[in-house]
């Protein structure tokens, strides 16, 4: 039986440089908070916390002060800076850089609105905390659409800024940016900035091949992951033998029966180290 890993699954480079800073923090001793689980997949966050990295959540963040917190990727809104000012918390930034310059760009469209009720639109996951960062940067007035459907709640009248959560689907964002083209009164503006990471656009097109290529396909992603969602269901379009797992206790073992190829493949927040576990507790059992 052939298993192979998918060399292009595993964490992205801003998840990467997240737990790099953690790690360099862990190692220097003290404690260290992190705002929010620092990925989306349960087994890497049991990892970081055995090397003492504590995650907290908003609410405790707000009591915290003289204390050292890790920002993770998805990023934060200026609110939480704020917090961390006036409590005297040291920030350990890893936002990723591609969040970062979306977030600065909807900052500046938001304070330099020509058009007193032009709608600035966030096509994501509500209360994703990629998305609420974005929010963030409008004192909470943008609006949030998670589908092609919530698009027709806009109001068209009025001029429209549309951006993106970086890790949603490419081919959903242009069908929403026509819809509006299609939609919009010829008297408002319309403007829409693909905003989404080509890291993860381009996940698409070779998860897809990579699927299609095995008799059998493990998804390996934490029930949290926004991105693992979308790429499970793309495997799962190419090859109805996909199984989503979290991790080994997961496998049904009765799927290996006559299968020649499994492919283990996962999400931008999936580690490495998971998916070669499953690889060899499965070589283990056919042996």
């Amino acid at each position: 039986m052939k298993i192979e890993i998918d060399n292009g699954s595993g964490f992205c480079h801003g998840v990467v440089t997240a737990i790099h800073k953690a790690e360099e923090e862990l190692a220097k001793g003290g404690v260290l908070y992190c705002l929010g689980d620092i990925v989306h997949n349960s087994r890497e966050v049991e990892r970081l916390s055995e090397m003492g990295l504590v995650t907290i959540d908003h609410g405790q963040f707000n009591q915290l002060h003289n204390a050292k917190v890790l920002l993770r990727a998805h990023g934060e809104p200026p609110s939480t800076y704020e917090t961390a000012r006036q409590n005297n918390i040291e920030i350990i930034d890893a936002t990723c850089p591609v969040v970062l310059k979306l977030q600065q760009r909807i900052h500046n469209a938001y304070n330099a609105k020509t058009e007193p009720d032009v709608q600035i639109v966030i096509f994501g996951k509500n209360g994703h905390a990629e998305v609420l960062g974005l929010v963030g940067q409008t004192q909470g007035e943008a609006i949030v659409i998670e589908s092609l459907e919530e698009v027709k709640k806009l109001d068209m009248t009025k001029s429209i800024r549309l951006y993106s959560q970086t890790t949603k689907s490419l081919d959903e964002f242009r069908k929403i940016v026509e819809y509006i083209r299609q939609h919009i009164s010829p008297k408002a503006t319309f403007e829409y900035y693909d905003t989404i990471c080509r890291q993860v656009a381009n996940r698409i097109p070779n998860i897809r091949q990579f699927a299609a290529a095995h008799d059998l396909v493990f998804f390996v992603s934490g029930k949290k992951s926004s991105n693992g969602k979308i790429l499970f269901h793309e495997c799962l379009s190419v090859n109805p033998n996909t199984y989503f797992i979290d991790s080994v206790h997961e496998i049904d073992w009765d799927l290996l029966q006559g299968v020649q190829s499994v492919g283990i493949c996962g999400a931008t927040s999936t580690p490495k180290w998971l998916m070669e576990s499953i690889q060899e507790a499965i070589l283990q059992k056919i042996e």
